[in-house]
């Protein structure tokens, strides 16, 4: 049985206010691969936090993106495969993590790499 390759994730393409029906829109992504040091998790609890709400208000005013900003790094979750570099994590250990900035958050219940 061949594995479904996209998961659904939260995002926005503009900064509105929350009350906007856009606000946060949810899309197909592909689901990530375990490189190098990554680990690809599957995702069971995400946090937002004060950091997220200060870019979700503001990283993207009067701007449209055409690839939704996925906010969320912070989670809870199970490695469902690590990178050739990790070395200290395997699959089915659970995680928990705040995630870097420069990369897609977690909006997502299904999976992410860190």
């Amino acid at each position: 049985m061949q594995r479904n390759r996209f998961m659904k994730a939260i995002g926005f393409k503009t900064s509105l206010p929350i009350d906007e029906a856009d606000s946060f829109i949810e899309f197909d992504k592909e689901i990530p691969t375990a490189k190098g040091k990554d680990l690809l998790v599957k995702v069971e609890a995400i946090s937002v936090n004060p950091v997220d709400y200060k870019i979700r208000k503001n990283s993207l005013k009067d701007k449209q993106q055409d690839t939704p900003k996925v906010i969320g790094w912070d989670a809870i979750g199970i490695v469902e495969a690590k990178g050739d570099d990790v070395a200290l994590f395997k699959k089915g250990d659970r995680v928990f993590y705040a995630g870097d900035l420069t990369r897609d958050g977690v909006s997502s219940p299904e999976n992410r790499t860190v």
